[in-house]
């Protein structure tokens, strides 16, 4: 179910077994799930009406295992590069064990075909410190060298004369995959024309992917993580030919950068990490 490109949609997940996966890629070892007190993982926990709009809560949020799933499976059926994550948490470690596989898969193929400065890298961005610390903390060791956790200051700004917040200081790099699960409503700085996020019926309203949008490859995938009116704030003001589907099962949103490849390189890595999956037009 979900409203968009039915070909984007059969491109992602055609091949997705959740079971299978599981059973390979134990991820919920990785955040120490028991999976018996846990129960079905593709069922969504329940949360209370203000638990993701509480600005005094300090405790993080529950893990969402079918979430996750799907997105260790994205980064590992598309054989990303190179991660940027808005928002860390309990994604961070997934989405580094993710590259980790990719890296002892494809390192070589990347090496030698690619042009790819930050192979095998999680770039991840949070406004809040102590947030970075937890999840510094959770990383496994053998998956910190790979993440770079970044502490980005967050402020109000505007797009077009329209709110919205952006982070400061962002990493300089090119992201083949992008997951967008941050900031949250109350920490950004300032405001326009005495308007800001800080209300509990508002919404967050990142802006900081059009800032950077054409220097994005043909084949980037951006994760949207519900966020759904910042995803329609996207969808209404990326200016590139985007691939969208947004899947309300499950409530989450995919934008696939569905143009021609810019140069062999990025035909290359089309060809290699997409393979035929990819909705866009992969001949150069």
């Amino acid at each position: 179910m979900g409203s968009g490109s039915r070909l984007l949609e059969d491109s992602l997940f055609s091949g997705f077994n959740p079971v299978a996966h599981l059973d390979e890629h134990p991820i919920h070892e990785l955040l120490d799930v028991d999976l018996g007190e846990y129960g079905d993982p593709m069922v969504k926990q329940a949360t209370g009406v203000w638990t993701n709009v509480d600005p005094t809560n300090a405790v993080p949020f529950a893990v969402e295992l079918d979430d996750l799933l799907r997105l260790h499976y994205l980064v590992l059926s598309r054989r990303v590069t190179t991660v940027l994550e808005f928002g860390v948490g309990k994604s961070t470690s997934v989405l580094a064990h993710a590259l980790a596989v990719n890296e002892e898969t494809h390192a070589d193929q990347v090496a030698s075909t690619m042009r790819r400065s930050n192979p095998f890298e999680l770039h991840s961005v949070d406004n809040d410190a102590g947030w970075i610390e937890v999840a510094a903390e959770g990383l496994p060791k053998p998956l910190r060298n790979r993440c770079r956790l970044h502490h980005c200051p967050l402020e109000i700004g505007h797009f077009d004369g329209r709110l919205c917040t952006y982070y400061r200081n962002l990493p300089n790099l090119a992201p083949d995959l992008i997951y967008l699960d941050g900031p949250d409503l109350f920490s950004a700085e300032g405001d326009l024309r005495g308007l800001t996020t800080a209300h509990p019926d508002r919404m967050p309203m990142s802006a900081d992917i059009l800032v950077f949008e054409h220097f994005l490859t043909p084949g980037t995938l951006i994760v949207v993580d519900g966020r759904t009116a910042n995803a329609r704030f996207l969808l209404a003001n990326l200016q590139r030919n985007w691939s969208y589907w947004h899947a309300t099962e499950f409530d989450q949103h995919f934008f696939e950068l569905a143009e021609a490849p810019l140069g062999p390189y990025n035909a290359r890595q089309i060809d290699y990490c997409l393979e035929d999956s990819f909705s866009g037009v992969s001949a150069f």
